[in-house]
């Protein structure tokens, strides 16, 4: 079959345009809560520790996996099992949204706080049906094009909220802008409405079924320490780029920039560079296999962060936040797709809920609580140095590599049950 047919054939298809929106909708509320509040907190002259502290808000992410086996159990009559879900948080996020514009971060902050963990929860149990849904619905082959697709969607979400949402603060109230991103929840809504509904699987026969399977089955089919080696990995990864993303609106603003460079340049041209890294991230994958994805992207995302510590030095420099906000962006997307892959491949169908909602909970630690003190760090140490310890950080993770992803692996027990015949493609052994 001609290559170019096959490839249009998979990304065409209704199922990939569903992950595409699905995708803008669990991506949707993330900036809400975090970057873009952020910036209204910031103009709002909340305290720069105050706001580093509010990345605890998002500590639903870390913890989802505490509530996801409800949502293999248990099903909504309607729509399906993983659907029913998403349609009905959809409009409570929608709902949750549209309260922020009645909140001021300038006069009550518990309120705001309240309102903005509200909203986490309803968007990290989305994240896990929506998690859910895309590890049923795609066909072993089409793992890598369906994690492109969804990133894909998501850092369009990331685009509306970190770079429109910011533009329009210029020229709006921030009450408006919140109202104007609640109704983009309108996308997920119809996407759930029209996405084609995945091969029914058997749901575990009780709740405690569904708590203690999926994590027995999991240590069991990697080992006790593989296992563990696996679920540090995970929080390690990508935590050199969580401290950068935590504070570098905070840091941008006070360098000078105004919102709307912040909007059109780190929300609109920084969000593209995501985008385009993480489509390059899929491609090279199919190339080099997992493995190596796995250790050049990772080295790539932990070196961009020299750019901001040149950009703390260079000061209020516009080429140079350009450059920037192009080459952390990039390097980002390319191990976001590296490791969306790698957490999808993990993981059983029958259990993808939990077991998904597990694994990305422990990558949500390091980008909602290991980060927590960031502000304090960056207020105590200065810019440049708290960038530099931003690369410090990244290390870790890397050096956990050999022990479950080697550069040059022989079959490993690391692969989605089902997928065994297609293992030495995947991970990069032919």
């Amino acid at each position: 079959m001609n290559p170019v047919r096959s490839l249009l054939q998979v990304f065409g298809s209704r199922k990939m345009a569903a992950l595409l929106l699905l995708g803008f909708s669990s991506g949707l509320p993330l900036f809400l809560t975090s970057r873009t509040l952020q910036a209204w907190m910031t103009v709002e002259n909340v305290d720069l520790t105050a706001i580093g502290l509010f990345s605890l808000v998002g500590l639903p992410y870390s913890l989802k996996f505490l509530w996801s086996p409800l949502l293999d159990r248990f099903a909504v009559p309607i729509l399906g099992r993983r659907r029913g879900w998403l349609i009905v948080i959809q409009i409570g996020l929608l709902i949750a949204i549209a309260l922020m514009a009645v909140q001021k971060p300038s006069q009550a902050l518990q309120f705001l706080a309240i309102n903005a963990v509200a909203i986490a929860f309803l968007s990290a149990t989305q994240d896990i049906a929506a998690d859910a849904y895309r590890t049923d619905v795609l066909e072993k082959l089409e793992l890598g094009a369906g994690a492109a697709v969804f990133v894909l969607g998501y850092r369009v979400a990331l685009l509306l909220t970190g770079s429109l949402a910011l533009i329009l603060a210029d020229r709006i109230s921030w009450s408006s802008v919140y109202l104007l991103m609640a109704i983009g929840m309108v996308i997920g809504i119809i996407a759930t409405l029209f996405a084609p509904e995945p091969k029914e699987t058997t749901p575990p026969e009780s709740l405690a079924a569904a708590v203690i399977l999926p994590f027995g089955e999991f240590f069991q089919r990697q080992g006790v320490v593989q296992a563990f080696l696996i679920l540090v990995f995970i929080v390690l990864y990508k935590l050199g780029d969580s401290f950068v993303n935590n504070m570098s609106t905070p840091f941008l603003l006070q360098t000078g920039f105004t919102q709307t460079d912040i909007g059109a340049i780190q929300g609109g041209m920084g969000l593209i560079a995501t985008i385009i890294g993480t489509l390059c991230g899929g491609a090279i994958l199919s190339k080099i296999g997992l493995n190596r994805s796995l250790w050049v992207f990772g080295g790539l995302q932990a070196v961009s962060n020299l750019a901001y510590l040149l950009l703390a030095q260079a000061g209020q420099n516009y080429q140079g936040l350009v450059l920037t906000i192009n080459i952390e962006n990039f390097c980002g997307g390319l191990g976001t797709a590296a490791f969306v892959a790698f957490l999808m491949n993990m993981c059983n169908q029958r259990f993808s809920a939990t077991q998904y909602a597990l694994l990305s909970s422990f990558m949500a630690v390091s980008r909602d609580i290991l980060v927590a003190p960031a502000g304090s760090l960056a207020k105590s140490t200065g810019w440049p140095l708290f960038f530099i310890i931003s690369m410090v950080a990244a290390i870790p993770g890397l050096l956990l590599l050999p022990f479950f992803a080697p550069w040059n692996p022989k079959p490993v027990a690391i692969s989605r049950p089902g997928l065994e015949e297609d293992e030495e493609d995947l991970w990069g052994t032919k």
